[in-house]
């Protein structure tokens, strides 16, 4: 048992914070060594069929039963324990003599093999790959399928790694927050975890070692999980649940004390997550993530319905800005309609506008879809291309739009040399919008997904800030917003950094909309900006990070006359 006291870190997901007992997922069913050689290498086939045939059912009803973001993985999920060449490759083992358990179990570790090397979007598939293993393997052996146990009282849900079904069943009445040893922060289990509001603490080294009923303290805003929390512990908890539910019931437009504006909106990715964000104070969307359409299908959604989805989301945030991002996928995130040679290093490769050059299609009948949108609603969308790379790119992708009546157009900034070029690439653009993961990510030469490298991803590397500082400068000076959608806009502390920078507009989960609120109108834009300067000033991340709490702390003690 870990012992009272003890902190265990990690990478947070949202900026809950909870106390509770822990609840243990069932493990995975443990295939024998001594497994025999079928008798009857048909009839073992056959019952591996239908093992796959029911899982995937089982998913397919459970994402009936849900809705949005859940309902896609979970299809997603049933997808890949439909897909014939994982079954193919088991049954061929099966004919050569293996028993099906320990075919199944090597026919996995191979693709889970080439998922990895792939990295990216594959990469987080590993986890869903893994639950349709064990699932089958459940089934064979007629044991109960690995997942969370029956919920009586309210828990942490703690476990090795945490498939998307197992995400989706959750009980939320009961459901405190999770924890897992594995997975990042843009897994799928991850995803639905911030859809759903809970808590969140990924990558937790000894988060296994845990046992059931221990009380812990999840903090997803620290990233940390401690073990025997105090009666402290749960009144500063407490604390803050209390002032973030009196947060959320400001509605107010967002700007700094001194009356500056900043657009504070909702990141989205279904018509469902509109409806939602529809609801709160949001003054728009800056982020509509419209690959979600094109994932986890077969063939390309059509042009009408695209256009039925695109309406939709713009009738329900009707008088408020919506800003569509236009399909980002290819490499990382595959598109079983649009073949892409084997690439060697996926987030380099063919993706996002850059399909332009193998799929023209595909943009052309989205920016048509949008603009059929535009004609039914008589709502006009801003629209935006990301991992534009190069002037030109800007500059067609603007002409594209404005033929078919796009009038507000605009780019991502991810990559940087559009960064390093922002003024021209604002000379050909109405907006853009800096999307900090990626423009991290190929400023520090990381993979994002990789945990163990999370310190150089950090939004306070003093180098993405000078990136940010230089588009932000440029759209100052052209007169043309300059929008932040990445995760560091959820980030209070950042989102000073960004104001003082001169970002115009934060894009966010709507959960976190509420602190960010807060953060800025307790100072003005003469604060912002001393508090960016001490962060790009900074040698380091950490540094920085530091010398804005600082300036944040020493304008809180100023304000109360300390």
């Amino acid at each position: 048992m870990t012992e009272q006291g003890t902190v265990l870190a990690g990478v947070g997901v949202g900026r809950g914070a909870v106390c509770g007992p822990v609840a243990k997922v069932r493990p995975a069913p443990v295939v024998p060594s001594d497994e025999p050689v079928p008798a009857d290498p048909a009839a073992a086939k056959a019952e591996v069929e239908e093992a796959f045939s029911g899982v995937a059912a089982g998913l397919r009803d459970q994402a009936g039963r849900s809705s949005g973001t859940v309902a896609e993985v979970l299809s997603a999920t049933a997808q890949m324990a439909e897909d014939r060449a994982l079954r193919k490759q088991v049954l061929t083992k099966i004919d050569k003599g293996e028993p099906p358990l320990h075919a199944l179990n090597a026919v996995v570790a191979n693709f889970a093999a080439m998922f990895t090397a792939a990295g990216g979007y594959l990469a987080e598939r590993v986890t869903d790959l893994h639950s349709v293993r064990d699932r089958v393997v459940a089934t064979l052996l007629g044991v109960e399928p690995p997942g969370v146990p029956e919920l009586r009282e309210p828990s942490v849900i703690v476990a090795k790694d945490l498939a998307p079904a197992d995400t989706a069943a959750l009980d939320l009445d009961l459901t405190l927050a999770i924890v897992t040893e594995l997975g990042g922060p843009t897994s799928h289990t991850a995803i639905i975890a911030g859809q759903l509001g809970i808590p969140c603490v990924v990558r937790v080294a000894g988060a296994e070692d845990l046992e059931a009923g221990q009380d812990v303290a999840v903090d997803a805003a620290a990233g940390t999980v401690l073990v025997g929390p105090g009666d402290d512990v749960r009144e500063a908890f407490a604390a803050r649940a209390a002032a973030a539910a009196a947060l959320a019931e400001d509605v107010a437009p967002g700007g700094t004390a001194d009356g500056h504006t900043v657009q504070l909106l909702a990141n989205i990715g279904t018509l469902e997550d509109a409806q939602r964000a529809a609801a709160t104070p949001a003054e728009g969307v800056g982020l509509f993530r419209t690959e979600v359409l094109y994932l986890e299908r077969a063939t390309a959604p059509t042009k009408a319905e695209q256009a039925d989805v695109y309406s939709g989301v713009l009738r329900a945030l009707e008088g408020r800005k919506v800003v569509v991002r236009t399909i980002d996928a290819g490499a990382d995130k595959p598109l079983a309609f649009v073949t892409q040679p084997d690439e060697e290093n996926p987030a380099l490769g063919v993706r996002a506008y850059r399909l332009q050059r193998t799929a023209p299609e595909l943009l052309e009948t989205q920016l048509d879809a949008l603009a059929e949108a535009q004609a039914r609603t008589g709502i006009k969308p801003w629209v935006m291309a990301p991992m534009i790379s190069t002037v030109s790119e800007a500059a067609e992708f603007t002409a594209m739009a404005r033929a078919r009546g796009l009038e507000t157009v605009g780019v991502m900034v991810e990559v940087p040399s559009v960064a390093l070029r922002a003024r021209m690439v604002l000379e050909e653009v109405d907006f853009v919008s800096i999307g900090t993961n990626d423009l991290a990510q190929y400023t520090m030469a990381t993979d994002r997904l990789r945990g163990e490298l999370a310190d150089l991803l950090d939004p306070f590397q003093p180098a993405v800030l000078e990136l940010v500082a230089a588009t932000a400068r440029a759209g100052k000076e052209l007169g043309k917003p300059v929008g932040v959608c990445g995760e560091s806009a959820s980030d209070p502390v950042m989102a000073l950094v960004l104001t003082g920078l001169g970002v115009t507009s934060l894009s966010m989960s709507t959960g976190a909309l509420p602190a960010v609120r807060f953060a800025i109108r307790q100072h003005t834009l003469a604060q912002c900006e001393a508090i960016a300067e001490a962060a790009l000033a900074a040698r380091g991340a950490i540094d920085g990070r530091a010398a804005a709490v600082e300036l944040m702390t020493a304008t809180a003690r100023e304000g109360l006359g300390l």
